[in-house]
Formats: structure tokens, sequence, C-alpha cells
């Protein structure tokens, strides 16, 4: 009997995956640069030889003019190997319904059209960053939608 040798699938770096993704594959920056200059300072790498580069999604797509009629999201970084999503946006109570709709698109676009991306989540990946502060009420019923979807609200992302 031949020993027949199974061909293991490399895993593709960030940089690959963002490559092999039509909608931003022009997109990718080292380290942090994809994020805007004056929300840098909202994502603290521990290690920044463990960042294998970012993406702003939200403007890659609307350079290309796609889902304009979107709430899209914002950033997509990796760190040691692992992709984390974040939002920068107002955390307010009347915000909520804004920022999960941007999170349900970012799910459905990391299925449909970022497969290779959304191989490389981190395990706790989505994070809603607060751009002035945190103004939604303790055990209101929207703070509990926000932990439903999975998404964990923090002042400064540290990676």
């Amino acid at each position: 009997m031949k020993n027949k040798r199974r061909k293991i699938k490399k895993r593709k770096s960030f940089k690959e995956a963002v490559q092999a993704t039509p909608d931003v594959k022009d997109c990718y920056r080292k380290g942090k640069l994809a994020i805007i200059a004056k929300e840098r300072n909202k994502i603290e790498l521990t290690d920044p030889r463990k960042c294998g580069g970012s993406l702003f999604i939200d403007k890659c797509l609307v350079d290309q003019k796609k889902d304009n009629d979107k709430n899209r999201w914002d950033y997509a970084i990796d760190y040691s190997g692992k992709v984390y999503f974040s939002e920068v946006h107002t955390a307010s109570t009347g915000e909520v319904s804004t920022v999960l709709l941007k999170l349900q698109w970012l799910k459905d676009w990391l299925l449909q059209k970022a497969p290779e991306i959304n191989i490389l989540r981190a395990d706790a990946p989505f994070y809603w960053i607060q751009s002035n502060g945190y103004h939604i009420a303790p055990n209101s019923p929207q703070e509990r939608l926000v932990r439903q979807n999975g998404l964990r609200p923090v002042a400064k992302l540290v990676l």
C-alpha cells in the first residue's frame, strides 16, 4: 500500500487573508496604520511586534462604493495571529441599535464575503470602543442586547 500524504493547508496570514478578499484586497496596512490617527490611541498593543496588520473596513468599502446603504463596521486588527474587530462609536443607549446593525453587517460580511478573514478571528473578537465614555444604563434591555450579541464595550482595546 502506498503511503498517501495528506495535503495540509497552511493557514493564511492576516495580510494574505485580506488580499484574498476582493472587497478589501488593497486595504491591508502594517501595524495600526489603517486606524485613523485620532483613534489609534484607542487600541493599545502590549507588544507591537505581535501585530500582523490592520484594515479599515468601512473606509475601504466607501472608497469602492460598496454597501453604501449599510451600517458598516470600522476595523479589523491582527494580534498574535488572531483578528479582533473594533468599532469606535458613541456608547449611549440610543446608539445600541446602530452598533448592533453594524455588528450584524460585519458577521454577514465575514461569512459571505470574507471567509479567509473570518477563519482568523479571535475567540472574543467584537469590541465596541467608546468614543466618549459609557452611557448605557446598567442592566437595561440595551445593555443585555449588547452582551447577548457578543459585543464587548471598552474604553480602550488592549491587546
